[in-house]
């Protein structure tokens, strides 16, 4: 009988599983799933994705109880960093198997990686004001989690210093939405406010820009001075839009222009457009 070959060694000197996983832990007492969870605040608790995980842990603002990775997964740099990360902040990290994983996953793309975290936490409006130069995206009855979760990735990297949130008939920041985030929920500010209409008003009153987004207005959003004001984009559900109040009390209502059939823009997209567009602007002036 040939001799057992030694295991190889990962990054962190710990034996590497068949499929090239380093060994963290045990397979007993797996993720436990909270049903009501996401009812409760804003939501957050539960990050599927390896990016999403990765980047909860380089953010450091929130407590991170545990970290669950599949076995038997590929070599992955990503999956590398993450145990580098945990390690580092003494996270704990247990390895499950895939199939335990995909019963405690909320989503069809956990990648392997899930870890459960403290709530995000939410600030006032207020405080949001409170920079000089806001720069606000505000989601009235947004309830399409890829679709909140892809306006958030833009509105990260287009430089929103706050997004406002009704703590109704809403999407909570559920797996789905840190995954299609991809990391970017752990490093914007919050505020969730119980009506949107009203929170308009405020901003009006502080001297910021609200711009509606709304596909069949007849006014571009490229003939709206974006650069000298702090500005709000405020975005309505897929379906239905901006409501009615919201539309109302919104300082401009604008459309982004179209060349081809389609009547409008997924509202993602939409938000994506607005908010590099702003960006766009205000980096003009600071060339200035």
């Amino acid at each position: 009988m040939s001799p057992r070959p030694a295991p190889r060694r990962g990054p962190q000197g710990r034996p590497i599983r068949q499929g090239g996983r380093p060994m963290t832990g045990g397979q007993v007492g797996g993720p436990r799933r909270s049903p009501s969870r996401e009812k409760e605040g804003l939501g957050g608790e539960q990050v599927e994705g390896r990016h999403a995980v990765l980047e909860l842990l380089k953010a450091r603002r929130r407590a991170i109880q545990k970290i669950y990775v599949a076995d038997a997964q590929d070599p992955s740099d990503i999956l590398d960093a993450i145990e580098r990360e945990a390690q580092r902040q003494r996270v704990p990290v247990q390895v499950i198997s895939m199939a335990r994983l995909d019963r405690e996953a909320r989503t069809e793309g956990h990648q392997g990686v899930m870890a459960l975290a403290s709530r995000l936490e939410t600030v006032t409006l207020e405080d949001l004001l409170e920079n000089s130069y806001p720069f606000l995206l505000v989601c009235d009855g947004v309830t399409d989690p890829r679709n909140l979760g892809a306006m958030l990735r833009s509105a990260d990297g287009a430089g929103v210093t706050g997004v406002v949130v009704p703590r109704h008939r809403s999407a909570r920041i559920s797996p789905s939405v840190t995954k299609t985030a991809a990391g970017a929920v752990e490093y914007l500010t919050f505020c969730d406010v119980g009506g949107i209409p009203t929170s308009i008003d405020q901003l009006n009153r502080a001297g910021v820009l609200t711009v509606g987004l709304a596909g069949e207005s007849a006014d571009s959003i490229y003939e709206l001075d974006l650069a000298s004001t702090p500005v709000a984009l405020v975005v309505g559900g897929e379906e239905k839009g901006l409501a009615p109040l919201t539309r109302k009390r919104c300082a401009a209502v604008v459309s982004i222009p179209q060349l081809g059939k389609i009547s409008s823009l997924n509202a993602g997209v939409a938000v994506s457009v607005a908010a590099f567009e702003v960006a766009r602007q205000r980096s003009i002036k600071v060339r200035k």
